[in-house]
């Protein structure tokens, strides 16, 4: 169990499981990924676009009180974390290089 900003415990393993199933979802529309264990902090999904390395983003798998979200770095919601193919061509979308 890993704090959140809100002062309460998630399981940490939920949060990777949600964020290797959007990770996958990535890999397959050709995005490198990995998964970051920041020391204190929730695990985050590095995003990057292979043909433009500038192109990367932080996407975090939190709870909200309405369920679990996948969540832009800049705390927007990406999409409801049991729809990793909506997150993922959202991400996809924004990464773009066109």
């Amino acid at each position: 169990m890993t704090p959140d900003d809100t002062g309460t415990t998630a399981p940490s393993r939920t949060r990777i499981e949600l964020l290797e199933e959007l990770g996958d979802e990535l890999v397959e529309r050709g995005f490198r990924v990995r998964i970051v264990l920041p020391r204190d902090q929730s695990p985050v999904l590095h995003v990057m676009n292979p043909d433009a390395s500038a192109l990367t983003e932080n996407v975090m798998a939190e709870q909200a009180a309405d369920g679990w979200w996948y969540w832009w770095s800049w705390a927007e919601r990406i999409a409801p974390a049991d729809d990793a193919p909506t997150a993922a061509a959202r991400i996809a979308q924004v990464l773009a290089t066109r």
